[in-house]
């Protein structure tokens, strides 16, 4: 059954939608559209004014690039690695947190915590206590486990390393959050059930919980792929801008160099466009397998 609507009524949504609809206009469609246009274009520090379109060349220096592809494997590890450990740290947390216990609220607003806090202080902070003499990494390493301290910032997997644990340590919470969430809305009758059946712990969690927080989940998993794709904060600040040797970065901070160290906007506004179009690509194929997969189940 169609509804209708009188103009006028249609004339007042769209009166209403028009400040957001300019917001999004100018805050993410002419920066987009520009992009696009210096991507096809040689502007640089030698061009900044008298930049011109120069057609695709750029792309192709983004796809000859040596070490380009090194770049690219990085940010698959770094991407993969960060989301799995999210995720299994979020839910595992949430698990133990949908238990009652004495001092459930409290834990659950310290394990917010690192969350809540700018990332920008939490990365500063790891890189300090990842300081090879004075850190507490290294302090709680050679003085409580009696082990050798490691050289953090000064080693490609150290730092690489690093700057992992630390963007773990900030996006765990998140994952924990949202899967709270999930098992709140799982109804107590379904493992009352289970365990009048003799099922374990295991069973249960592999039975109920997992295929009933899987639509919340889903969702989530996906904007953490994208923000931790294109996570430059923890690895520009705790890698001290891809050090040592410009080892340790990932497409994005490789992109913010060339822009902003280098001044190759015209090469950095390519590479981003294919930045854009790989997760475009990834997002939409992660989403109709994730819908096929529940549609199967």
């Amino acid at each position: 059954m169609t509804t209708y609507h009188p103009p006028e009524l249609r004339r007042f949504a769209y009166i209403l939608l028009l400040p957001a609809a300019l917001v999004v206009a100018v805050v993410v469609v002419y920066p987009f559209i520009y992009n696009l246009i210096l991507s096809f274009s040689n502007m640089s520090l030698l061009h900044l004014r008298d930049w011109q379109i120069i057609g695709p060349r750029q792309y192709e220096k983004v796809f000859t690039e040596p070490g380009l592809y090194t770049v690219f494997f990085k940010t698959i590890i770094w991407t993969v690695v960060n989301v799995a450990l999210h995720v299994s740290i979020g839910v595992f947390m949430a698990l133990l947190l949908h238990n009652n216990f004495r001092g459930r609220a409290l834990f659950r607003t310290l394990l917010i915590l690192p969350w809540a806090v700018p990332p920008v202080v939490t990365a500063l902070t790891w890189r300090g206590m990842f300081h090879y003499e004075y850190g507490a990494v290294n302090l709680i390493l050679s003085k409580m486990l009696h082990q050798t301290p490691i050289q953090w910032l000064n080693d490609p997997i150290g730092t690489f390393s690093a700057c992992i644990i630390t963007n773990v340590w900030l996006g765990f919470p998140f994952m924990m959050v949202v899967a709270l969430g999930a098992l709140q809305s799982i109804p107590k009758e379904l493992y009352e059930a289970a365990d009048i059946d003799g099922a374990s712990a295991w069973k249960k969690f592999r039975v109920i919980t997992l295929p009933l927080i899987r639509p919340v989940m889903i969702p989530a998993v996906t904007l953490g792929l994208v923000w931790t794709f294109n996570k430059l904060d923890i690895i520009w600040l705790v890698s001290n801008g891809g050090e040592p040797a410009d080892s340790t970065h990932i497409l994005v901070s490789y992109v913010y160099k060339a822009a902003f160290v280098l001044y190759r906007y015209g090469y950095a506004a390519a590479l981003s466009m294919v930045i854009f179009l790989i997760l475009l690509a990834f997002g939409l194929f992660f989403l109709r397998k994730t819908r096929a997969a529940e549609a199967a189940y």
